[in-house]
């Protein structure tokens, strides 16, 4: 990146940690997207195309009609940009997706459509907190416009990234702040064959303990997350990253 696009990105980070509201980060994003040679942006939530909440992030400038398909029709379900979004932490190009997922007529319907409803070329940069909802900072052309140069797209991703967190905060993630509780090794052990599904005889008879101790085990680790349910001690564990999703993946065999 020049010094220039260095300098235009340290100064969106200063002024949007300075936006009071969603309305003038957006103001802000529209004008650097515009500085930075794209069209249109978009910030967002995913979940938000399901059910729209306050709480979520929600804000773009993309075409009204374009917009209204998206939902109302819901290409938000087969959508390639957020499917290849989920598989990756580096910013991609609309053009590069196929090399993240298998495109299917469904998906290249989507992007024909898109680019007849005036979205042209455009990158998208993933942004993944575990135990909140998935989300992305989009940039798009207008049809028929290329795409930026590779230094601006860099550019591009420093400001999505920091557009993406400011929003965050106003929308008040993270919504937990307490430390995260400290398990014993025996507890952390049991605790990852739960989110894999085991029984309590299975996690005493895999660990060399008894049921009840198994599940002794269980209810103190659910004590120190002061969790209800089961249920609610795999959520906030997962969200804590105290386990991952891979645990819920049972080993081959």
């Amino acid at each position: 990146m020049t010094a220039g696009l260095i300098r235009l990105a340290e100064e969106f980070a200063e002024k949007a940690f300075e936006a009071a509201d969603m309305p003038e980060l957006t103001a802000q994003l529209e004008a650097v997207s515009r500085e930075l040679g794209f069209r249109y942006f978009a910030l967002v939530h995913h979940v938000s195309f399901r059910r729209r909440s306050p709480r979520l992030i929600e804000s773009s400038n993309y075409p009204p009609v374009w917009s209204e398909m998206f939902v109302g029709r819901r290409y938000f379900v087969d959508d390639p940009v957020l499917h290849a979004s989920q598989r990756t932490i580096v910013a991609f190009a609309w053009s590069d997706v196929g090399r993240l997922l298998t495109l299917n007529r469904r998906h290249r319907a989507i992007l024909a459509r898109s680019r007849r409803e005036g979205m042209g070329e455009g990158i998208t940069v993933p942004a993944h907190v575990p135990g909140e909802p998935n989300g992305s900072c989009s940039f798009a052309t207008k049809t028929g416009r290329p795409l930026p140069g590779r230094a601006r797209l860099l550019t591009a991703q420093l400001i999505g990234l920091h557009a993406f967190e400011r929003a965050r905060q106003i929308k008040g993630f993270p919504r937990f702040s307490e430390q995260v509780p400290h398990l014993s090794p025996r507890e952390e052990e049991c605790l990852r064959m739960l989110v894999g599904g085991a029984s309590d005889k299975l996690i005493a008879r895999q660990l060399k303990l008894s049921p009840e101790t198994a599940r002794r085990y269980i209810k103190t680790a659910r004590a120190a997350y002061d969790a209800a349910t089961r249920t609610e001690l795999v959520v906030r564990a997962l969200r804590d990253g105290l386990v991952s999703f891979d645990d819920a993946i049972p080993p081959d065999g």
